[in-house]
């Protein structure tokens, strides 16, 4: 009996890590996401329990980066949740506002570029929001988007033309 409650508990005490280290980056991650804090918020609980149900592949697959694998997780729960039909009457022009300001220091005039990379098509988006506001590094972003670093390197490259256009007026978004 005891050693079955061992790995659960083991598996708790790492979960309730996780949860204690990259809650407020899952949230930001979600909330930019989603553009909408109480969706934010629920993927970031869906986020916990489906890190919770994998565990067993994290350990069996000894994956070394568990804020990109975290993350991962993450960005697959936001795609689900943007499929539904209620997703899209989400106003994200108010979406800033609704977020605790300790979870998303943006001053007022990087809100502008904010909301334009929430506007980026999602593969743009993506490299943006986990290598720039995550801090992640290349081959971290490519482990969390599941491709190659040389794919994450052009589509920044790409991402950064769209907005320098759209601060332009140049460019718009092709997806």
């Amino acid at each position: 009996m005891e050693r079955a409650a061992v790995p659960s508990m083991i598996r708790e005490q790492r979960l309730n890590q996780w949860i204690e280290n990259y809650s407020d980056s899952i949230l930001r991650t979600c909330f930019l996401y989603l553009s909408d804090q109480t969706q934010a918020e629920d993927a970031t609980q869906d986020t916990w329990i489906k890190a919770w149900k994998h565990m067993d592949d994290f350990e069996r697959k000894g994956i070394a980066n568990e804020k990109a694998w975290l993350l991962r997780i993450a960005i697959n729960t936001c795609k689900d949740y943007r499929r539904t039909a209620w997703f899209r009457h989400v106003d994200r022009s108010k979406a800033l506002d609704e977020l605790p300001p300790q979870l998303i220091a943006v001053e007022p005039e990087d809100r502008t570029l904010t909301l334009m990379v929430m506007d980026l098509p999602d593969r743009y988006k993506q490299v943006i929001l986990l290598h720039f506001f995550q801090g992640l590094t290349m081959q971290e972003t490519a482990d969390a988007l599941n491709t190659s670093q040389s794919t994450v390197q052009r589509r920044l490259k790409k991402a950064e033309e769209l907005l320098k256009g759209s601060l332009t007026g140049g460019v718009t978004y092709e997806g």
